[in-house]
């Protein structure tokens, strides 16, 4: 008996976010600058906010939605490599995390009008966190991802969908 094709809409949905945190990325890079110049205005500051919130909520679904559907998919592997590759994704979640822990202070002033953090450790710690996000989603959609969907498994994309949906309704409301 075949297995039932990937979940490939679950995929596309992870690999858009991975777009987005990209975006965001670039626009958060612009902004840093603008911090640094000491020239970031009252529409920068709106953005930057937004941005900051994106990254404490919605990037931390996302982390979440790989550890709870395609990193066991990629533990059922008879590949150790693949083990590996899981591992230090789940490692690189908590260094991304620690890194925005650091730096999100800093993001969070700037987008109040404060500027009592260090701007040279701003600079550097966006520097640390935006090379670890690319690192990372490479390795992500050039090896997890398609070792995943490739892998003779049944994806429940009902299940998948409804439950990253309420947890993520859950948290809006909590």
């Amino acid at each position: 008996m075949f297995a039932a094709p990937p979940a490939l809409a679950m995929f596309e949905f992870l690999d858009l976010t991975h777009k987005t945190i990209q975006e965001e990325l670039g626009k958060l890079r612009v902004l840093v600058q603008a911090i640094e110049a000491e020239k970031i205005s009252p529409m920068q500051q709106k953005s930057l906010a937004t941005i900051c919130d994106y990254f404490e909520h919605e990037v931390k679904h996302h982390h979440l939605d790989e550890e709870k559907h395609v990193f066991p998919a990629l533990y059922e592997s008879s590949d150790p490599q693949i083990h590996q590759v899981a591992d230090q994704l789940k490692q690189d979640h908590g260094w991304l995390e620690q890194n925005w822990l650091e730096l999100s202070p800093s993001l969070v002033a700037a987008s109040q009008g404060n500027n009592w953090f260090d701007m040279a450790e701003l600079a550097h710690g966006f520097e640390v966190f935006e090379a670890l996000y690319a690192d990372h989603m490479v390795l992500e959609e050039s090896i997890a991802f398609k070792s995943a969907q490739d892998l003779p498994r049944h994806w429940d994309t009902m299940a998948i969908g409804r439950e990253m949906a309420q947890r993520r309704a859950a948290k809006k409301h909590a």
